[in-house]
């Protein structure tokens, strides 16, 4: 490395693997190396995993880098960019580790290229406490498009712990010019839709959850939908519910099944969440909210109004801020409405 390089010294004590997805993704974008300590020092399982090792592979081989500290367990990581290359790259976890957060990782690096690129990914398309292949192509993809990002998704195969095997494809087109969005509307009357995805699973299962879901949602039978994962190769289960609205952006919610927890408190408990977004006055959800703060950045600005102002939101504003010359903050509008602004 260069000794001039400018290299941003980062502690990963407060977060999780986000905080380190988003330094990789911010390194490619910025041509900024940094160094990261005490990765994830707080969990149960401290140190880079699987699926954080096959993110920063992916990282250092689409921004051709220099890397050290790549090892599973490892708690320091020092990551120097290179040139960002587009082309066609295929990675595997080889866990049932999320195929998705992987994707976010890199797509940021490549949209604005002068070609196009592909990228498949191997692991986990839907798993607890990571973004699923769903919630991609229904709310994170389409919200990217408002900032004139244009890519093509394709889910191949589901993926569910413990086997994986699940494979994500997407396709990014070149030169995005990024322009600033806002999102802080919501449809007053949205149309709410709830499928259940099985695999190696009896469909009364499903059919159980989506009654219960309905009754407290008060679903119309025709939004009522069971989909089935004829591929995977572990048996899982599913529930998600879809809040669209004329002209705005999109939600999904969703519950994976667990072993001895009933198709009924599945349902109460996603039901409980949709309710907690449909009672507040704000537009964006929790889980989106962080992940709408770095592509408002790179494109210089932008705001969105959310319930609640997240660990992950903050600690995510604060790294971004490190990297890019924009201020990010937020204020509270109402009980459960903040809105939080990003400025260059």
């Amino acid at each position: 490395m260069d000794k001039k390089m400018e290299l941003i010294e980062i502690s990963g004590a407060s977060g999780g693997g986000q905080l380190l997805r988003t330094a990789l993704a911010l390194s490619l974008c910025t041509g900024t190396a940094f160094e990261m300590q005490h990765i994830r020092a707080k969990r149960k399982r401290p140190g880079l995993m699987r699926q954080h090792l096959t993110a920063v592979g992916a990282a250092a081989q689409v921004g051709r880098a220099y890397v050290d500290g790549a090892q599973l367990g490892a708690t320091t990581l020092r990551f120097v960019p290179g040139q960002v290359q587009p082309g066609r790259y295929r990675f595997s976890i080889g866990t049932a580790g999320s195929a998705t957060l992987v994707l976010q990782t890199v797509l940021p690096a490549l949209w604005s290229c002068d070609a196009a690129s592909e990228i498949s990914v191997e692991g986990g398309t839907h798993n607890p406490l990571a973004p699923s292949a769903d919630f991609l192509a229904d709310c994170y993809l389409p919200a990217l498009r408002r900032f004139g990002v244009e890519t093509s998704f394709a889910l191949h195969r589901h993926g569910f712990f413990p086997a994986g095997g699940g494979c994500v494809q997407l396709r990014i087109a070149a030169g995005t010019a990024l322009r600033e969005a806002t999102f802080d509307q919501r449809d007053p009357a949205p149309r709410l839709e709830a499928t259940a995805l099985l695999a190696s699973l009896a469909d009364s299962i499903g059919q159980r959850e989506l009654q219960a879901l309905a009754e407290q949602l008060k679903l119309r039978p025709d939004a009522l939908h069971l989909r089935r994962a004829p591929t995977a190769q572990s048996p899982a289960n599913v529930l998600m519910l879809r809040v669209s609205g004329e002209g705005q952006h999109t939600e999904l919610f969703d519950a994976l099944g667990e072993r001895g927890v009933g198709a009924e408190q599945v349902a109460a408990g996603l039901a409980r969440r949709v309710s907690e977004y449909l009672g507040a006055d704000a537009a964006v959800s929790e889980h989106l909210s962080d992940q709408l703060l770095l592509p408002m950045a790179l494109a210089g600005g932008g705001e969105f109004t959310t319930a609640f102002v997240s660990d992950h939101l903050s600690s995510n504003a604060r790294l971004i801020e490190k990297f890019l010359p924009v201020e990010i903050d937020w204020t509270q509008q109402g009980k459960r409405c903040w809105r939080v602004t990003v400025r260059s």
